[in-house]
């Protein structure tokens, strides 16, 4: 499969329906860059490495599965703004086929 749908809702509430591609190894936090959901340079600031926080985002779906949180993911969102128990951060979430019908809302800039 080449593309999986996801649906990312962002930071004004509004939700969009995206082809994410599975064969470019990008994760969640590019693809919302890539579809510029979010003004430029406000998400991805660390440059994808687990260090910011600016790609917080909140699982929406129970049903998708997700890699596992990593320690140095587990550590950065214990001292992020605004994390929920469905946090994750999109740079740690590869676009992988397993992602097929995820739906994402986007943490709040802080």
């Amino acid at each position: 499969m080449p593309d999986v749908n996801i649906t990312i809702i962002d930071r004004e509430g509004v939700s969009h329906k995206i082809p994410a591609p599975t064969d470019m190894a990008m994760s969640l936090m590019e693809i919302v860059r890539a579809y510029e959901l979010v003004p430029e340079g406000t998400i991805g600031i660390c440059g994808g490495m687990a260090m910011c926080a600016s790609c917080q985002c909140y699982i929406l779906s129970e049903e998708v599965s997700l890699p596992e949180m990593l320690p140095d993911e587990e550590a950065m969102l214990d001292e992020a703004h605004n994390v929920k128990p469905n946090s994750r951060l999109g740079c740690q979430i590869p676009v992988t086929d397993a992602l097929e019908g995820l739906i994402i809302e986007l943490a709040p800039e802080v």
